[in-house]
């Protein structure tokens, strides 16, 4: 989204985007964002009624990108299905091992506004995990996988705890030991299926 095909929509909502990740939601101020988008405040309001409704879209255009970030990650590990689930922890944790990380996008914006659990990027959120975990337990079913949407939400649950212990010790051998316990629970599944 930052091409010069882009809508000044999309302007606005990389720009939101990069503040409420660097700065937090509530922090980053309606005039911070159209400086950074270089529009001008009507034209931000024109385009989002309001800043909820600006949050909801920064958080609906992350999901796609991201989905797609996790299924070539499976699919470019080489292996078998335990060894693709771990590649994604390996693979998440060479991507966050970095200083300006500040952790999941979906799970700050939902932590920062889980007082207000009605509101729309909260259920957008809310509803990329849910499409994570349906996409995850799809690949593990078609893998063979015994008791695959159980397994998928175990795996997601490790994966979220990963980048949220990784976030707050900054040390990579967590996402390591997650991806470890990742690929036993698969191969453990797997086990039970030839039983």
């Amino acid at each position: 989204m930052s091409g010069k095909g882009d809508t000044t929509r999309d302007q606005i909502v990389v720009a939101a985007t990069r503040l409420f990740y660097g700065e937090g939601i509530r922090s980053a101020s309606m005039d911070a964002i159209a400086e950074k988008a270089g529009v001008t405040k009507k034209t931000l309001y024109y385009h989002f009624t309001s800043k909820d409704e600006l949050v909801a879209a920064t958080i609906a255009a992350s999901d796609q990108p991201t989905l797609e970030l996790y299924r070539r990650w499976f699919a470019e590990t080489d292996g078998g299905v335990a060894d693709k689930v771990r590649g994604l922890f390996t693979k998440l944790g060479r991507s966050v091992d970095t200083p300006r990380w500040r952790g999941c996008g979906f799970l700050r914006t939902i932590a920062e506004l889980a007082n207000t659990p009605a509101h729309p990027a909260v259920k957008a959120g809310a509803a990329h995990k849910k499409r994570f975990e349906a996409w995850l337990a799809t690949e593990l079913r078609a893998h063979g996988v015994a008791g695959a949407t159980a397994l998928a939400r175990q795996l997601v649950i490790l994966l979220d705890g990963a980048t949220t212990v990784m976030l707050i010790h900054r040390d990579l051998a967590y996402v390591e030991t997650a991806g470890q316990l990742a690929l036993g629970l698969v191969e453990a599944a797997q086990k039970t299926r030839r039983a």
